[in-house]
């Protein structure tokens, strides 16, 4: 089976096991504060782009939480890419109770279709969300085909080194040892994980899901290759949503980049 056909299925799958209430606070939460769901990372670009009127996409936008928060709180126009449909509906219902200018689209990124090229000033991918595309190139050139001329891109993603370190309850890692690199760097092959999408359904035995781990020269080479060229790339010492287990020991953790189509 392909694997993003298997990934949309377990996707789903997860959604449908998810726990009581996961996603019903998203406007409740909004609507007492609009920036609810905005990183403070992300925020310090975004403040300074003026987004009030503009357009921004949000591939592998999940159930849509942060770029509604975004749409809310900037006064923007936002539409979300994400291949499970029962995780969009959550999303567009959101949106309609909120009253917001964002809509969510079905689709696998890698076959959004030519309506949505030179649509978008801004495309955001949030934690967790470029590990699951094999070819890193297909994907930004998805990206660059929907930026309008001189539109910015933002990643705000795990660092790759975190790929390299086990996390608590995996096989290798060690509370006593501060540091074990458990996982290659470099490697093709990929994560494949049936235990459920914990934050969402908790663990069971579920469909499996498929994942790759890139380098940092995967992520800018991919980049540069397809039209764009990088402005802004930040690496920091603090876990966005893996593990805080590896906190404070001088890792990169995480990481910010941002690109401009030429």
């Amino acid at each position: 089976m392909n694997y993003m056909k298997a990934n949309k299925e377990a996707w789903e799958e997860a959604f449908d096991h998810r726990r009581d209430g996961w996603g019903e606070d998203v406007v409740e939460n909004i609507r007492r504060r609009p920036d609810f769901y905005i990183n403070p990372t992300i925020k310090s670009v975004l403040d300074q782009a003026q987004l009030a009127s503009k357009k921004i996409a949000h591939f592998c936008c999940n159930n849509g939480r942060e770029l509604l928060s975004i749409v809310q709180y900037y006064g923007a126009e936002g539409t979300g890419f994400d291949i499970a449909e029962n995780l969009v509906s959550q999303g567009n219902r959101s949106s309609g109770e909120l009253g917001l200018s964002c809509d969510f689209i079905a689709e696998n990124i890698l076959e959004i279709g030519p309506e949505h090229y030179q649509s978008f000033d801004i495309v955001l991918f949030t934690i967790g969300a470029i590990t699951w595309f094999q070819d890193l190139e297909a994907l930004f050139k998805v990206v660059s085909l929907c930026l309008k001329d001189k539109g910015m891109m933002i990643l705000h993603e795990i660092h790759p080194v975190m790929n390299m370190l086990p996390l608590p309850g995996e096989e290798g890692y060690r509370s006593d040892i501060p540091v074990v690199l458990e996982h290659k760097y470099f490697t093709e092959e990929p994560w494949l994980e049936t235990s459920g999408m914990g934050y969402i359904s908790g663990e069971y035995e579920s469909k499996t899901f498929t994942s790759f781990a890139h380098s940092m020269s995967e992520i800018v080479n991919g980049i540069l290759k397809s039209d764009m060229e990088i402005k802004l790339l930040n690496e920091y010492d603090y876990d966005i949503g893996l593990s805080d287990a590896y906190e404070g020991k001088g890792l990169p953790l995480s990481m910010l980049l941002v690109s401009a189509k030429r």
